[in-house]
């Protein structure tokens, strides 16, 4: 059984960064597609990152293009999202998704495509 669990959240300033981790702590060894989505009060939860299983192809989305970089871990389903030049519009609950892929390279980038969900770590970016 897939298990995410998501670290790396916080309260920090404009202009500053983070990096948040999300691991399978599960260990079920099966090749995932992996993405961050974010949900900001009152608004739809969007993605903002997603990455194919082996970390060969990626998504990020067009509002933080250029600040945030994902990216996977050596070890088997860990999953990254380094945050730069954060801004106040970025505050929401940050959470990471997954899915089964059977070794394709495919990312994935809309909500119904996954399978598994972390509980999600909180950024606020104050001005």
């Amino acid at each position: 059984q897939v298990q995410l669990v998501e670290s790396g959240g916080g309260l920090v300033q404009t202009g500053a960064s983070l990096r948040l981790s999300c691991v399978d702590s599960g260990r079920t060894g099966e090749s995932l597609a992996m993405a961050w989505f974010r949900q900001a009060p009152g608004k739809e939860r969007e993605c903002v990152a997603a990455i194919s299983w082996n970390g060969k192809n990626t998504y990020v989305a067009e509002s933080v293009k250029g600040r945030f970089v994902v990216s996977r871990g050596n070890a088997k389903n860990t999953l990254y999202l380094v945050m730069n030049t954060l801004k106040p519009e970025d505050t929401a609950v940050y959470s990471c998704a997954a899915r089964p892929t059977m070794y394709t390279l495919i990312y994935y980038s809309t909500l119904r495509e996954y399978t598994y969900w972390g509980q999600g770590t909180q950024v606020t970016v104050s001005s």
